[in-house]
């Protein structure tokens, strides 16, 4: 309702308890509304957020898992195939077991020269949690020293399967499929496949047949 004071209009305020009095200064109708929170209210929940990240982020494993490092290693393999097959050169890639580093190395002529991408200036190192296992090869099954491993211009890349395990013992396999140079990762240990074994009554099958 309106009514008339001293020949000017005034709204007749009604008396509610989420208005605030009139004559209540102007700063502190704006600091607090009826359902918000104070600014005291406010800091005090800043710092108690604060306090619990403090608690909790340094409980955060923040290191390298072994499917990362995995998948940087198979980033790393098709990356330098296809250095291969872009320079038409072959491309040397030395693993030390030991020292848990590899690094390339493009083969020029008589000589080997780093590769021009500023990613292999320094040979990549293994997390301090993770290392090589075993490499296996065409010449066998690698658990310690250096082990060479050749991209070829034509795609090929030599047969090698690595397997690298983290300070709680689990593994991952890393297999390279030589004449397609596809890769596969396995949480298991991957084989090489057992020789075929021919039974001697076949065998002398097949020298009467010969």
């Amino acid at each position: 309702m309106r009514q008339v004071v001293s020949g000017k209009w005034q709204v007749a305020r009604k008396t509610h308890p989420s208005v605030p009095p009139l004559n209540l200064p102007l700063a502190t109708c704006y600091l607090r509304s009826s359902g918000g929170f104070t600014i005291i209210e406010i800091i005090l929940v800043l710092f108690l957020l604060a306090g619990l990240l403090g608690i909790i982020l340094p409980r955060i494993s923040l290191e390298e898992t072994l499917g990362s490092v995995g998948r940087r290693i198979v980033g790393n393999v098709r990356s330098l195939q296809s250095l291969a097959m872009s320079t038409q050169k072959t491309v040397h890639l030395y693993v030390d077991i030991d020292r848990g580093i590899y690094w390339p190395m493009i083969v020029d002529g008589n000589q080997e020269k780093a590769p021009a991408d500023a990613a292999w200036v320094t040979p990549v190192k293994l997390p301090e949690t993770i290392r090589f296992s075993d490499i296996l090869v065409s010449q066998g099954k690698k658990e310690s020293g250096r082990v060479d491993l050749f991209f070829y211009p034509t795609g090929r890349v030599d047969t090698a399967t690595m397997h690298l395990m983290n300070t709680s013992n689990n593994i991952l396999a890393i297999a390279i499929e030589p004449v397609t140079g596809a890769i596969r990762m396995s949480d298991e240990r991957i084989e090489p496949p057992r020789p075929l074994i021919i039974p001697d009554r076949i065998r002398s099958l097949l020298k009467i047949g010969a």
